[in-house]
């Protein structure tokens, strides 16, 4: 059992410099309540099955569980998750000991672009680059199970 601490961020720039690796990422949720999240993804060709517990106050920690499953599982179980399921690329960036991880949404929230960065503790430091926009941790309009539907300001959320 694990304890996942991480930080968000809009993105305002270019960090392409220093992708490493991109991946693709097809997610959907079996629960999405405030209180726990059940979440399916596939990754390229691998997937796992996610229950996370509820965030902190500061939205900066929660109990993670994940597993691998089998693929084929997990394409069958896509299809009874709520509506709304998340289309992105991920990339990696290494910077020092940590690990940048930022999203490119398609979908209904296409041109999102958010950045994420896991912690060994609340209080770690973190030398944010300069392509690093507003912080959006513990808002849960940009909490991945609530991206199910697309942000007002996104172009398919406009109304």
């Amino acid at each position: 059992m694990g304890v996942e601490i991480e930080r968000k961020f809009l993105v305002k720039g270019d960090f392409s410099a220093g992708v490493t690796q991109a991946y693709r990422i097809v997610q959907g949720y079996l629960c999405s309540a405030p209180e726990r999240t059940v979440r399916i993804r596939i990754r390229d060709r691998e997937a796992f099955i996610t229950i996370k517990g509820p965030s902190s106050g500061d939205g900066l920690t929660r109990y993670e569980f994940e597993q691998p499953i089998p693929l084929a599982d997990a394409e069958e179980l896509l299809k009874l998750c709520e509506p709304g399921i998340i289309e992105k690329v991920r990339h990696i960036i290494p910077a020092g000991t940590h690990t940048w991880e930022v999203d490119v949404f398609h979908g209904g929230n296409e041109g999102l672009v958010m950045a994420e960065i896991e912690l060994k503790n609340p209080n770690e430091a973190v030398d944010l680059p300069d392509w690093i926009g507003e912080e959006v941790t513990g808002d849960p309009r940009y909490y991945n199970s609530m991206l199910r539907k697309p942000l007002p300001t996104s172009p398919k959320g406009r109304r």
